[in-house]
């Protein structure tokens, strides 16, 4: 990534800082709302999907703490940690063989090939915004499907959040769910970090030196809209979102396969 241009490192610091944002304003998407932007950019996901991870172990590590240090603070509460610990391994005894699948995939499928799955996996999801029907499981056979299918996802691309959630949603409460999650992603990100190390994937390290702050700004941001964000009429908020994003995975997969 050093032989970009400039206008190029000013769009990728803000499709980081939209990431960050997003990350802590709707609690998850961080990637799959920032990737196809990114590849527009720069149409090399191995350049970004190293930098994407550290983030997500730096923020949900971060929350993870912020928010168990808080817990012993209330008066007569019960500390019970706002991680679901047993509900965390029984998804990932499902998820970590298509995860490991995955991950295989990602470093030897070519770039162009991964990052037109990657427009198609999104231009999937913005459907469904759009549609205002996400993703739902009805029975445990289809939540073992989404948990395996997410899992491979991820492994490719990071950008399985979508439908691990619509499996946790309906079996976690509302006030370890977020941090359930996060607990997931650390776990299957160090998985993805250790296969890049062994595969010898270029970390891009000097550039976490400014796009880490970038994130930051977007997560502070987002902290701050997030109240907001969920007072408003958010189906609308989806949909421009959902439409936004298949236009651009609509032109990402015509531009990297060259149609």
């Amino acid at each position: 990534m050093s032989d970009l241009s400039v206008i190029q490192y000013v769009l990728i610091g803000l499709a980081f800082i939209w990431s960050g944002f997003v990350r802590s304003g709707l609690g998850f998407g961080g990637a799959v709302l920032s990737l196809p932007f990114l590849l527009l950019i720069y149409d090399q996901p191995l350049v970004f999907l190293p930098i994407i991870a550290v983030h997500l172990l730096i923020f949900s590590s971060l929350t993870i703490w912020m928010n168990n240090r808080k817990r012993p603070e209330q008066a007569g509460a019960e500390h019970t940690g706002t991680v679901d610990w047993a509900y965390l391994w029984r998804i990932l005894g499902i998820m970590i063989v298509p995860k490991l699948i995955g991950v295989f995939g990602l470093i030897t499928l070519p770039g162009n090939v991964l990052s037109a799955i990657i427009f198609v996996i999104v231009a999937v999801y913005s459907i469904s915004y759009i549609l205002n029907k996400p993703f739902r499981s009805g029975s445990r056979t289809v939540d073992t499907l989404f948990l395996m299918v997410g899992g491979y996802i991820s492994g490719t691309s990071l950008i399985g959040a979508p439908l691990v959630i619509a499996v946790a949603a309906q079996h976690l409460p509302k006030e370890k769910l977020r941090d359930t999650l996060f607990a997931l992603w650390f776990i299957l990100v160090l998985i993805k970090l250790g296969a890049f190390i062994w595969a010898g994937v270029d970390l891009q390290l000097i550039h976490h030196l400014w796009l880490l702050p970038c994130a930051t700004v977007g997560h502070v941001i987002g902290l701050y809209a997030h109240e907001r964000m969920l007072k408003a009429e958010t189906p609308v908020f989806f949909r421009v979102l959902g439409v936004v994003l298949l236009v651009v995975s609509c032109v990402g997969v015509f531009s990297v396969l060259d149609l």
